[in-house]
């Protein structure tokens, strides 16, 4: 295969995922979309249609494959060791009220929308099943750890524990995964009109929800992005991927593991990290400046990141 067929072919994978971001971003500059249309739907996908297709997903797949337990350690040590590194380089370089919204906007990545998505156009229903697994994993470690670093650096808030684990317990994406582990280990069947229905259901969740993304960029925030939050950006869409990939790659992971590993790592900021900066009242700019910016770095880092990648026969 020559370079331009597999560049091509990487770009089948990613472009479907950042055009929607950005007719996101179209449709809500000619006024077809405005906030209340994008704070409903950016709730309908977290309540009913991203937990719906997760469940999906999980109920036809072969938890043997699916459920990865080495894959999962490991993207929760290679999680602590991101943020340690964020610490590190935070450490001197950024205010210290300032740190913890630095270093979650450079670990906590949108693997919900933009890794599963890029995932399932990747590795179809593989990408779906084991993503959905990784993603409850993911959900604990982001909100756990998040939790404790805007805290740390936080001069007036203590860490407390029982809002957090309920929380967690109370994840629509959590209860989604925990539902279906029984249903794919027993074989329970469903009916077909069941299925066909979720699906139905289902098939609305990336698209709105990459559309909610796109829509929800701010080209304020863009140019009056602060050195910090290029700063972050950097480590998120660039150092912290190569690095975690690479130690992943030198551990014994390959082929499509090592590309969901990849693509959960190189997913931009979660729009999350705004919502926890800003109820435990952090800087609200600096979070959002970081959510744009690796927003729109994505589409340029995690392409040429699968390239590579496959190029190297890794992938």
């Amino acid at each position: 295969m020559s370079l331009f067929e597999l560049f091509a072919r990487t770009l089948d994978v990613t472009l479907p995922v950042f055009v929607m971001v950005f007719l996101g971003v179209g449709l809500k500059r000619l006024g077809w979309v405005d906030d209340a249309f994008i704070n409903t739907a950016s709730a309908l996908v977290f309540k009913a249609t991203l937990p719906t297709l997760i469940f999906m997903s999980l109920i036809q797949a072969d938890l043997g494959v699916a459920l990865n337990v080495s894959l999962l350690v490991f993207f929760v040590i290679a999680t602590v060791g991101q943020l340690a590194l964020s610490w590190l380089w935070a450490w001197r370089r950024v205010p210290f009220v300032d740190r913890g919204v630095y270093i979650q906007g450079a670990f906590r990545g949108n693997c919900g929308v933009v890794g599963l998505a890029l995932a399932a156009a990747m590795y179809g229903s593989y990408g779906l099943s084991a993503g959905g697994v990784l993603l409850g994993v993911v959900i604990l470690t982001y909100n756990t750890l998040s939790v404790i670093v805007l805290t740390a650096f936080h001069p007036e808030r203590r860490l407390s524990w029982r809002p957090l684990l309920l929380g967690i317990a109370r994840n629509p994406l959590i209860l989604a995964v925990v539902l279906a582990i029984p249903f794919a280990a027993l074989s329970i069947p469903l009916p077909d009109w069941v299925l066909t229905s979720g699906e139905y259901f289902a098939s609305l969740t990336l698209p709105l929800a990459l559309i909610c993304i796109g829509a929800t960029l701010s080209a304020r925030s863009l140019r009056q992005g602060s050195q910090a939050a290029v700063g972050a950006s950097l480590l998120k869409m660039v150092v912290l991927p190569i690095v975690s990939t690479l130690a992943a790659w030198l551990i014994g992971f390959s082929g499509r593991e090592l590309g969901l590993l990849f693509l959960f790592f190189a997913s931009p900021t979660a729009a999350a990290s705004f919502v926890m900066v800003k109820a435990l009242g952090g800087n609200t700019a600096l979070a959002a400046n970081i959510v744009a910016i690796t927003t729109l770095m994505a589409s340029l880092t995690v392409t040429l990141g699968i390239f590579v990648l496959r190029l190297l026969g890794w992938i």
